[in-house]
């Protein structure tokens, strides 16, 4: 029976394993270093909008504006890891602070282009000088 997946915005799938939940997404790595690589994929823009396949494929879940709050892992003796990501979607505020954040950027680029605007028309009324 193909497991549970859950895709990440890159496109990047993840196998979970039987019984998790957005709390407690349980993934199974063949050592640490494969540990690592699956934990490193779960970056603020890969969680942004998350979709969770059954092993059938279809979609059972869409979560958009995901935090990783924790993750904890345990190596068996065989050298497996498992590993319990704890995922919530963010609050009303850090959306909002992501909202200033992104206006912020957009405005800090404007001043600049009009400083840049600024500084040529003020070396064409100067004769051209520069």
């Amino acid at each position: 029976m193909d497991k549970d997946k859950l895709i990440l915005r890159d496109g990047a799938a993840i196998e979970l394993e039987a019984g998790a939940s957005l709390g407690a997404i349980q993934v199974s790595a063949s050592d640490r270093s494969v540990m690592l690589q699956i934990w490193e994929k779960l970056t603020e823009g890969n969680l942004a909008e998350v979709n969770i396949q059954n092993g059938s494929g279809l979609t059972v879940g869409i979560y958009k504006n995901l935090v990783l709050v924790s993750e904890t892992s345990i190596v068996k003796k065989d050298g497996t890891v498992i590993t319990t990501y704890c995922l919530r979607e963010k609050t009303d505020m850090e959306k909002r602070l992501d909202n200033v954040e992104a206006g912020q950027a957009i405005q800090d680029g404007a001043i600049a282009d009009l400083g840049e605007v600024s500084s040529l028309l003020a070396g064409q009324m100067d004769g051209g000088k520069e």
